[in-house]
């Protein structure tokens, strides 16, 4: 699962490079924060084979229509009716300098590519109530992940962004791809109670 994910302004100039003419809202945002669910983020999508960035808010209205839908499993989202629409229409990847994970014990860890400043998350998006939302895809945690969760974003590589963009007849086969080995840091870090 991915609750959490965090951009910098490497996050930033890498999605100008890839986008080659990156829009105003982005250069304001630039800087090193936190993206919560609900809150709006830059993702990628395209058309015409050419990536563009836009503002999206995280998460799908739930059905009773009081949580947000975050995340959805990679190996399952063609089968869910609410997903499968926008997953095969309408792809978007989530650019993130990395994502935080709680463990059993709640200690946070922070998740990110010591080969790369930017992970490219798979996703999808749809509009509801007047607003673009996306959704976050994740896979079974790889060997970098599995012991503090038992999911993990589904992450892209550079050589599969387009393809998973623009590309329908490769979505299966990126949905069940295995992501990349990550670094992790603990934030060991305890609520201290006063007594």
């Amino acid at each position: 699962m991915c609750g959490r994910y965090y951009i910098d302004d490497d996050t930033a100039k890498e999605i100008e490079r890839l986008v080659e003419a990156i829009d105003k809202k982005l250069s304001e945002k630039a800087g090193k924060r936190d993206v919560r669910p609900s809150e709006p983020a830059m993702v990628l999508t395209a058309s015409d084979k050419a990536m563009h960035s836009e503002e999206k808010h995280w998460g799908f209205p739930g059905f009773q229509g009081k949580e947000l839908i975050i995340n959805a499993r990679s190996e399952t989202a063609l089968s869910k009716t609410i997903f499968l629409d926008s997953l095969r229409n309408r792809r978007c990847i989530i650019p993130a300098a990395g994502f935080y994970e709680w463990n059993a014990s709640r200690e946070k860890a922070s998740f990110y590519r010591e080969d790369s400043k930017v992970l490219f998350i798979a996703g999808f998006y749809s509009s509801f109530q007047e607003k673009d939302r996306f959704i976050i895809l994740t896979s079974p945690a790889n060997e970098s992940m599995i012991e503090v969760h038992d999911r993990m974003p589904l992450i892209l590589e550079r050589e599969e962004l387009l393809p998973w963009l623009t590309a329908p007849d490769r979505t299966e086969e990126l949905l069940q791809k295995k992501p990349c080995q990550l670094k992790k840091e603990m934030d060991y870090e305890q609520l201290r109670l006063p007594f």
